[in-house]
């Protein structure tokens, strides 16, 4: 086992290796080359910012950085918790940066987003699970680029009670906290969250401003089955969600949970239309999907989408 791997995820380092698989064609992707990623990339280096493209190995990296998109993760890059999926490092973390929310408003107005995407790392170590840093990032962002709207892609704040009602009093645009997997798999694929409490947050957060885009998203090639999907499908509609991504789980180093199965291109279009016809506003699902994905242009879709739904009316 690396160096690397054993400095990232020490939770992982008593357990056997997963040998990684080799990718279907319609998985694998370009090494990111272009003059718009590199200066991107320096640009993140300059304001001393993170984003989890990076910290989470996104395959989609080379493409949205190259149109300047990228997705922002706050309260430093270490986690508390080690899911069994994500390449996010674990540990202990620092104390929350107080110029971080104001150095990443004012790289949003340098790089000219409309749509921008903040997330974050759990930190069960705060008493507001990081609520407040959200808070603040979204206040900077509207006092310095008020053009700009903002997406949410928050933890499950379990057991910090109501400290999810500051980030939707802040007015972000978009409130998505994902689920994931499937229930059933949770214990061993996400053992640090609970999936009903994904789930209620959501439904809370409908309830609180019923105005307010909530979206979530699941993985699959985990071991789940077809019937499983649906329901989560179900549950999320009961909850209101507007907006459902899909995408392939891709096993990021081989201390991380396998692949179980590489899910083909027109089997995530079956979940699309299923997913549609349930009442779903918006749907991406693909092989490459990934929650922040195409963010930008998702948002004017779903703008559109709720226009025509009260239209139709």
């Amino acid at each position: 086992m690396s160096e690397t791997v054993k400095q990232r995820h020490p939770e992982k380092a008593h357990k056997p290796d997963n040998p990684i698989q080799r990718k279907p064609a319609w998985i694998r992707v370009k090494a990111p080359t272009s003059k718009n990623y590199a200066e991107t990339r320096k640009l993140m280096r300059e304001a001393k910012l993170n984003t989890v493209c990076e910290e989470a190995s996104c395959p989609n990296i080379g493409e949205c950085w190259e149109h300047k998109h990228a997705t922002f993760m706050i309260l430093g890059e270490i986690c508390t918790r080690g899911c069994a999926f994500c390449n996010v490092a674990t540990g202990k973390p620092a104390l929350p940066d107080p110029m971080e929310p104001e150095n990443l408003a004012i790289t949003v107005e340098k790089m000219g987003f409309q749509h921008v995407v903040v997330t974050s790392v759990d930190r069960d170590d705060l008493a507001d699970g990081g609520a407040e840093q959200f808070v603040k990032t979204i206040h900077q962002i509207h006092e310095k680029a008020p053009g700009t709207t903002i997406e949410v892609l928050t933890p499950d704040f379990r057991d910090k009670g109501d400290a999810w009602k500051a980030v939707v009093e802040a007015k972000p645009d978009v409130f998505n906290h994902n689920l994931e997997t499937v229930p059933r798999l949770y214990p061993t694929i996400r053992p640090g969250a609970r999936y009903f409490q994904s789930l209620r947050l959501l439904d809370l957060v409908k309830e609180a401003d019923p105005t307010m885009f909530t979206k979530s998203g699941i993985m699959v090639g985990l071991g789940e089955e077809k019937n499983e999907i649906l329901q989560v499908m179900d549950d999320m509609r009961a909850a209101n969600i507007d907006f459902l991504t899909i995408g392939q789980y891709l096993q990021p180093t081989p201390k991380h949970t396998p692949i179980e199965r590489f899910v083909t291109p027109e089997e995530f279009e079956e979940y699309k239309t299923i997913a549609l016809s349930k009442g779903f506003l918006l749907v991406s699902s693909s092989p490459l999907t990934r929650s922040s994905y195409h963010a930008d242009q998702d948002f004017k879709e779903l703008q559109k989408a709720r226009r025509d739904k009260l239209a139709n009316k």
